[in-house]
């Protein structure tokens, strides 16, 4: 497994991130009462293949908790990233102790604001900005971020310089503007992590989908990973890439054609 650096953050993060955002997917809910040791399975063979960030949400709580218990005995080992939908300073916070006390931990590497509609700012209202620097000088974040489904807003998020990272939805037949985001943040050097790398599973071309990141040195992407075998090919091509050659491009502008 290969290291990045994560923008200027002091961050060096695997090349591929682990999406934890459902780990209460219709399929792990099925196990019932093993659903949390099937959890802790998975994560630990992440963990052991090299990946060291996982990505969750508070949206998320059971996800979340899952995470949590599932990183017993290795959380100074690895990099927790969480996420937070609230709309002033007093939400952010109490997202943000409901995080440490559902991830068993006393410290987030990666806070993440979601928004929708404005890039919190400075001199915002919501006081969210004063916060996320609040508790980073207390220590209980590191480091901050946006995550965001609205281009203008990822891009509204690195022009600021505000943000040490930003999270947007980039994968082989999600390009265009988002493809210019990705260049953008690897020249303000603010830390790329790509949401939805298999467009939500719609692709399921697990070497192409890998293999079109090696094209992308500074961009992250957080797997949305559900079981064993999903997390074997995509660890096995990551660590063995496809060579980007004339046919895996055509294949590519193929499976864009067949979704665009």
């Amino acid at each position: 497994m290969e290291y990045v650096a994560l923008g200027r953050t002091s961050l060096l993060v695997s090349s591929i991130a682990f999406g934890a955002m459902s780990l209460d997917c219709p399929e792990i809910e099925a196990l019932g009462d093993g659903a949390g040791e099937y959890v802790c399975s998975l994560v630990r063979q992440a963990y052991e293949a090299g990946i060291n960030l996982y990505d969750t949400s508070r949206t998320t709580p059971v996800s979340e908790k899952r995470l949590g218990n599932a990183l017993h005995g290795i959380r100074e080992n690895v990099l927790l990233a969480t996420k937070s939908r609230g709309l002033d300073a007093e939400a952010v916070q109490r997202d943000v102790n409901a995080s440490l006390e559902s991830l068993c931990t006393d410290y987030i590497d990666l806070f993440q604001i979601e928004c929708s509609e404005a890039v919190p700012l400075e001199d915002g209202r919501d006081r969210i900005y004063r916060k996320l620097l609040e508790l980073q000088e207390r220590g209980i974040i590191r480091h901050f971020g946006l995550v965001t489904e609205d281009l203008a807003l990822a891009e509204a998020a690195i022009e600021s310089g505000l943000y040490e990272s930003v999270q947007f939805p980039f994968n082989m037949i999600y390009t265009g503007f988002a493809e210019q985001l990705v260049l953008r943040c690897g020249e303000k050097d603010v830390g790329c992590i790509a949401m939805q790398p298999l467009n939500g599973g719609v692709l399921s071309n697990i070497p192409l989908a890998v293999g079109f990141f090696t094209q992308y040195d500074n961009a992250v992407p957080a797997f949305g990973i559900h079981t064993a075998e999903e997390l074997q090919q995509i660890v096995y091509f990551t660590n063995h890439p496809p060579v980007i050659d004339r046919k895996f491009k055509e294949d590519i502008e193929l499976i864009r054609l067949q979704y665009n």
